[in-house]
């Protein structure tokens, strides 16, 4: 099993003159989806797949729920969950920086136990 990539050339115009480099990313097989995921769980588990799937759904709505709680959610073998704001900054630490909350995104830093078993990956040319 290895991940498949290709090359792609990236310029780079803040040197003189512009020169360009070819860097690899990743390219993805397919897209695996809940029921794909939860078929794949019970297989390797003593759960049924409709278990897995409940168990998959229940955790996610446990996180977004946690999340929206202005919680951290750490999974020892899968990384950490925390939310992050993007907004535009104020003059005064008085002023009011609600309006100026422009998005919340979902950063997911990745556990070292599932770092660690991703240095085995291989990679193949597309």
């Amino acid at each position: 099993m290895a991940v498949p990539y290709t090359i792609v050339p990236k310029k780079n115009n803040l040197v003189t003159p512009p020169e360009v480099k070819y860097y690899p990313i990743a390219v993805g097989r397919q897209v695996i989806d809940l029921d794909q995921l939860a078929k794949r769980v019970a297989q390797a588990s003593s759960m049924s797949v409709a278990d897995c799937y409940g168990v998959i759904i229940a955790l996610t709505e446990q996180i977004a729920f946690e999340l929206a709680d202005g919680n951290i959610i750490k999974i020892k073998s899968l990384g950490t969950f925390q939310l992050t704001i993007s907004s535009g900054g104020v003059e005064q630490p008085t002023e009011s920086i609600l309006p100026h909350i422009k998005a919340t995104r979902i950063k997911y830093k990745p556990s070292k136990e599932l770092q660690q078993k991703l240095k085995v990956v291989k990679f193949e040319k597309k």
